[in-house]
């Protein structure tokens, strides 16, 4: 693999948080994202626009964004289920909004009591409502959920999901994420998906969300990498998962992603030690919440200072 810059953007705030019993202050929150930007992690989905009755853990989505605009180096985004979270997150002066809809109609019921179509119609209600502010500076993103299988439904059809991209591409949508929502894709069918979808998508960019739910999410990172896909959604200690999921664990870990993304001679331009150091602040924030990892629990091996050093002198 070439030697090349990898986005990693710590989702911890928003699918971490939807899941913890815990509900954090709005400092708290921003203190989060300002050690992670210290410690080199400059994209983060920073809240969600749901209903507070729905997810209290989101009643100051408002002010986390914008307090997360005015932490100097901070690219923040936040994810938005229907138009009218497109439209708070707008007022908010964001300028990256991550809509997602399911892939499977069965979980997208569940998730925002709509058909997928239905969904899939609301994303270009949200496309017209951007253009209508005349910001165009705001980068409108797209994810399939459920996009390897489901919960519910079980099997989802691959040609299924390079429709809907198809279709939210011509929708108008800046960016595309493909989400393994239940922790059900296996690298095989990682690769073999994303290289579908990269042919797709043009120069548009592309990121990949897994879980790790059983043990396949860091091979499903580096058969996603082996595709050409150069961004990552990641949680630190591994926080989050599907409510609609049974047993469902939580993201890749965002401290052992990228490790293995450095260990490959990639560039992240983030500080494992120091991510390290804000897992454990976190951690003090949320008694009793499981937080997972390897590289937490074993350290860094010896030899990966110079061995990330030497890979990336060649580039």
């Amino acid at each position: 693999m070439n030697d090349s810059y990898v986005q990693v953007t710590e989702v911890g705030l928003r699918d971490g948080l939807q899941m913890v019993k815990t509900i954090l202050g709005t400092e708290q929150k921003l203190e989060w994202c300002r050690r992670m930007v210290a410690a080199g992690c400059a994209d983060i989905e920073v809240t969600s626009f749901v209903p507070p009755k729905i997810v209290p853990q989101f009643a100051d989505s408002d002010e986390v964004a914008r307090g997360a605009l005015r932490i100097e180096g901070l690219r923040a985004s936040a994810l938005v289920p229907n138009l009218k979270g497109a439209q708070r997150a707008f007022d908010t002066g964001l300028k990256n909004v991550h809509y997602v809809l399911s892939a499977s109609n069965e979980h997208n019921l569940k998730n925002v009591r709509r058909s997928t179509a239905q969904s899939v119609d609301d994303f270009s209600n949200i496309v017209a409502a951007r253009d209508e502010t005349g910001r165009r500076d705001i980068k409108l993103g797209a994810g399939v959920a459920t996009a390897f299988g489901c919960t519910i439904a079980g099997r989802v059809d691959e040609a299924h999901v390079l429709r809907i991209v198809e279709t939210l591409l011509k929708a108008g949508a800046d960016h595309i994420a493909i989400a393994d929502t239940v922790g059900y894709a296996n690298p095989g069918q990682v690769r073999k998906m994303m290289r579908q979808v990269l042919a797709l998508t043009g120069d548009r960019s592309v990121t990949c969300h897994f879980h790790d739910t059983r043990g396949l999410g860091l091979a499903n990172v580096y058969a996603a990498l082996d595709a050409g896909v150069r961004s990552f959604d990641s949680s630190l200690g591994g926080l989050g998962g599907c409510p609609f999921a049974p047993n469902a664990t939580g993201n890749i870990n965002t401290e052992d992603t990228v490790f293995l993304l450095e260990s490959e001679g990639m560039k992240t331009g983030i500080d494992i030690t120091a991510l390290l150091g804000v897992r454990e602040l976190v951690a003090s924030w949320l008694p009793g919440e499981p937080f997972v990892g390897a590289i937490a629990r074993a350290g860094l091996p010896k030899t990966f200072a110079e061995n990330t050093e030497a890979y990336h002198a060649l580039a």
